[in-house]
């Protein structure tokens, strides 16, 4: 891959032989001879089912020059944390690789970032040249090279490795016009899309910054003054779940039911405008509630899966000013759906922004670690489907909620427990819905737990009873370090 301009030589001088499925992941089937760094660049989106941004990307090759698995991690503001995003990135692809049975033969590394005030995309490209030597060093540390080093920045590329200007000149080469590449081509052919930037997806869960936040901020602050009370009392508190579950149940029908409408973001504003105010603060706080969450999760697939996983977006919207913290329910909801319903791209982005809300989330952890491990969701809604199918006729609330424990912080999940919603410290408690003074900052919801993912499916064990509370906060990382690092499995 060193010689560019050789694009004519075998497999072993270059070429990337690689096909396309459905979902943005290449298989053996339809072969895509990948051969310059320009087809690598314009693959990129391709690989990945995204565009990415102010990210690290490392894409390893197998023996025959198929494409395996992908990881991204975001490019860390400090200098300094450069290295430890490194060896976390290089790490975290090839040790996952090795424990699922194969072993990354090259890797294609990738820098992506847009230019700042000022800065032109040259500077960008040298300004990151110390972070692809740093990732070229660190999988050559564990015995797989980077044959190829590529920085995207300003819509066009440039190469690390390639020293031939008139292959990789000095200012860098345009990307060439969207949808007019061979991979291109074969992702249309398969039906694939990529769904745009990274940033655009977080939008579509990000909390409210205008003028009508303030007015959901009040809404859940008379909430939380009618329902804490309520929730925190046991005699009333399966009362409050019911009518959580029941109003959730209404507005996803509601969902259902209305007209559809062309655009992303034409949609979301529809569904905001289906949603009351008063609405989304009892169901943010209502959800608070374990219990009562993991009943929500039972809306999962089939007619119920779309509508409610809009809903929990809508309600991530909500979780605005103060409320933030609390978005880590809908966002994991939403996170939980979009896995379930095979959006594993959209599943990886809410869950990582789940534990941006709130880092010790275990039901997030658990979910985000089974997402990056490539598990199948099906061993989970096996445990979801009993309490869905047993809801009342007439209503909008699932049944009780499934006796499956979630493990304590840090600790090895027993085989049966693929479904981990609802730790055992918490298993009967309910940590209180509050209004928080002091609102934390978070990222864009890039933080990746690393803890071990469940691997063994089976029937839903019985809840042990409840112990001990954990913690509600944790030290933030450095800047970038912990980002979601997303592994996105072997094709063969």
């Amino acid at each position: 891959m060193t010689n560019h301009g050789e694009t004519t030589e075998p497999f072993e001088n270059g070429d990337i032989a690689a096909g396309v499925s459905f979902d943005g992941q290449i298989t053996p089937d339809t072969p895509v001879a990948l051969r310059t760094p320009a087809e690598l660049a314009d693959a990129l989106p391709y690989l990945l089912g995204y565009r990415p941004e102010d990210s690290m990307v490392l894409v390893s090759l197998l023996d025959r020059g198929n494409f395996g698995g992908r990881a991204r991690l975001g490019i860390p503001a400090g200098v300094e944390d450069w290295q430890a995003a490194a060896r976390q990135i290089a790490r975290g692809l090839v040790i996952g690789a090795r424990r699922r049975g194969s072993r990354p033969d090259r890797i294609v590394a990738y820098v992506c970032q847009e230019p700042g005030p000022g800065e032109t995309g040259r500077d960008v490209m040298l300004r990151l040249a110390p972070l692809a030597q740093l990732l070229r060093t660190e999988c050559g540390s564990l015995d797989v090279p980077v044959i190829e080093a590529l920085c995207v920045s300003d819509a066009r590329f440039w190469s690390y490795v390639c020293p031939v200007e008139s292959c990789c000149p000095p200012d860098g080469t345009p990307m060439g016009m969207p949808g007019t590449s061979a991979m291109a081509a074969a992702a249309t052919y398969a039906g694939i899309q990529v769904r745009g930037s990274l940033r655009e997806l977080r939008a579509r869960m990000q909390p409210w910054e205008t003028s009508v936040a303030l007015e959901q901020e009040v809404a859940l602050d008379a909430a939380g003054m009618s329902l804490v009370p309520r929730i925190l009392d046991d005699a009333s508190r399966a009362e409050v779940a019911e009518e959580t579950l029941d109003l959730a149940g209404r507005i996803i029908r509601r969902f259902a039911e209305a007209a559809p409408v062309s655009g992303v973001h034409p949609a979301d504003v529809r569904d905001d405008a289906l949603l009351g105010h008063d609405e989304a603060a009892a169901l943010i706080l209502g959800l608070q509630d374990r219990t009562t969450r993991d009943r929500a999760a039972a809306w999962m697939e089939g007619d119920d899966g779309a509508p409610a996983l809009r809903l929990w977006r809508a309600l991530a919207r909500r979780c605005v000013g103060p409320y933030r913290e609390h978005a880590a329910a809908p966002l994991t909801l939403a996170g939980w759906v979009a896995w379930s319903t095979g959006d594993d791209i959209e599943a990886r982005e809410a869950l990582a922004m789940a534990l941006g809300a709130d880092p010790h989330y275990l039901f997030a952890q658990l979910l985000h670690r089974a997402c990056n491990e490539g598990l199948d969701p099906e061993s989970i809604r096996r445990c979801l489907r009993p309490e869905r199918d047993g809801r009342t006729p007439g209503k909008g609330s699932p049944a009780t909620a499934p006796n499956i424990p979630e493990q304590k912080s840090g600790s090895q999940l027993p085989p049966d427990a693929s479904l981990a919603v609802r730790d055992a410290t918490e298993a009967d408690q309910v940590t209180p819905p509050r209004r928080k003074r002091r609102p934390r900052s978070a990222g864009p919801g890039d933080t990746a737990p690393g803890r071990t993912a469940p691997r063994n499916t089976g029937p839903c064990p019985q809840r042990p009873q409840a112990q001990t509370r954990r913690p509600t906060r944790s030290r933030p990382t450095p800047s970038g370090v912990g980002k979601s690092c997303h592994d996105d499995g072997e094709d063969g």
